[in-house]
């Protein structure tokens, strides 16, 4: 590579070198721009290479085939974005399968990987604020990821198909990205899978159409939302699809050895919506539902996008979690994964509420319950503050969920029922489809109730250590 000058001089001292003279030319007519490559990486403190920077995706269009014999998965991405700076390089985030050919604006772009990095290289440099589409084609077997906590996701094998969990890095498993919670995109996910099969997403089935021994489902996506809240469920499913009284389209799909006990536990969900909505204030998404799977699949539920994912039929106080996840998490989603505690805490408090509105132990009993004798219960409770996890390996401790319910209660307990029921609905109205992160909340609540001081509650609950004094 020919090294050219940064800064344009007078026009005499090009004359004297070709490369420099292009150089020039190239600045004066607007299209060049001094190497400038986007950072591989959105900087979260946990996972600093998760996400990419430069630039700021706007939709993803994914066209995969997958084959369970072999487990066998073909793609071709197509990744909308717009440049937030000059960029002559930028970066998605792939982890496994053999890339083929990347394409910026139908282009042939250059391309390499280092890790979980795709590196690509357009033809032209993009300029500030302009849209582009980087197109991906890739194939292989994809990987299933192991956390630092042990956990596993990405792309589950399953005894008839697949399942793609994502939180909080999985995704990168199956399709290329900006793979950080604060890059939230539309989807249009076409999967073509083996007739006889069933394949779920996130969204609404746009298309189901069958073509010899093959079949291609479609959904769609609308609503932002974050790569690790995206799934794809594959194998065999009893699909039921019903109307709430609302008009909400409810659609489901229950693995048939889970049948009999997963409509009996999803029977609820209808009632679970209402009060939800009472709670927490209008339904984000334009449907939901649910994916039962086998235990074995996955071993754990998650707050998938307008789907939540369990592992067998769930139990109510489950069912309540993760749906209330669809607010706190897969609508307000957090801006890094330090910030987990919102979406955790919250959640786990709409099982405290849900258990009191039922006529259980009221919220009150439920904290002081986990104050006394919760380090008996959960590991570790004491041991970190909600707002500060330790690590990677510990974001989705106990600290994170019962301790972040904690302080959710102080607040209500501080600022009185009627203005803690206006403080979650305004949260989760503000935020609606974006990003917040954990200053953003306590500023909130502290512009809700300006008569009150929240000081000894953020330093004790949320950012102390060890167990606090009792309220």
């Amino acid at each position: 590579m020919v090294s050219c000058p940064r800064r344009i001089v007078d026009v005499s001292r090009f004359a004297r070198s070709v490369c420099c003279l292009a150089f020039f030319l190239a600045a004066c007519s607007g299209t060049g721009v001094r190497e400038t490559g986007g950072p591989a990486g959105a900087g979260d403190p946990y996972f600093p290479k998760s996400g990419n920077g430069g630039y700021d995706v706007s939709h993803y269009g994914l066209t995969l085939a997958y084959t369970p014999a072999g487990n066998r998965l073909t793609g071709q991405a197509t990744v909308t974005a717009r440049a937030e700076q000059a960029l002559t390089s930028f970066h998605l985030d792939l982890e496994g399968l053999d890339v083929t050919r990347v394409t910026v604006d139908g282009r042939r772009a250059r391309w390499s990987r280092g890790g979980q990095e795709l590196k690509v290289e357009p033809s032209e440099a993009l300029r500030p604020g302009e849209t582009f589409h980087v197109t991906v084609a890739y194939s292989g077997t994809p990987r299933t990821i192991t956390d630092p906590d042990g956990s596993e996701e990405g792309w589950l094998r399953t005894a008839d198909g697949a399942l793609a969990l994502g939180e909080p890095t999985g995704s990168m498993a199956w399709f290329p990205g900006s793979h950080h919670p604060s890059d939230k995109a539309s989807y249009d996910i076409a999967v073509t899978v083996p007739k006889g099969l069933t394949a779920v997403s996130n969204g609404e089935l746009r298309g189901e159409r069958t073509t010899g021994d093959r079949t291609t489902f479609t959904w769609h996506t609308a609503e932002p939302m974050a790569s690790h809240a995206a799934t794809l469920a594959i194998g065999r499913y009893e699909v039921t699809r019903s109307t709430l009284r609302s008009g909400l389209p409810v659609y489901t799909a229950v693995d048939p050895t889970q049948a009999a006990p997963g409509r009996e536990a999803l029977a609820r969900l209808p009632e679970v919506m209402e009060w939800a909505q009472h709670n927490f204030g209008r339904y984000p998404f334009a449907s939901t539902g649910a994916i039962v799977d086998r235990p074995e699949d996955s071993g754990y539920a998650l707050e998938t996008q307008n789907r939540p994912v369990y592992p067998g039929a769930p139990d109510t106080v489950t069912l309540v979690h993760e749906l209330a996840h669809q607010w706190f998490g897969d609508s307000v989603t957090p801006k890094t994964w330090r910030d987990m505690w919102l979406n955790e805490g919250f959640a786990t408090y709409a099982e405290w509420l849900w258990t009191e509105d039922e006529g259980g132990d009221t919220a009150e009993q439920t904290f002081t319950e986990v104050y006394d004798h919760g380090e008996e219960t959960y590991d570790d409770l004491w041991s970190f503050p909600p707002g500060r996890p330790t690590s990677a390996a510990h974001i989705s401790d106990s600290p994170v969920y019962q301790r972040g319910a904690m302080v959710i209660h102080r607040i209500r307990r501080t600022v009185g029922d009627d203005l803690f029921h206006d403080i979650v609905r305004g949260w989760t109205a503000e935020h609606r489809h974006g990003n917040a992160s954990t200053d953003d909340f306590t500023a909130y609540v502290e512009r809700m109730a300006p008569d009150k001081d929240f000081t000894s509650l953020w330093d004790d609950w949320l950012y102390g250590k060890g167990r606090p004094r009792r309220p």
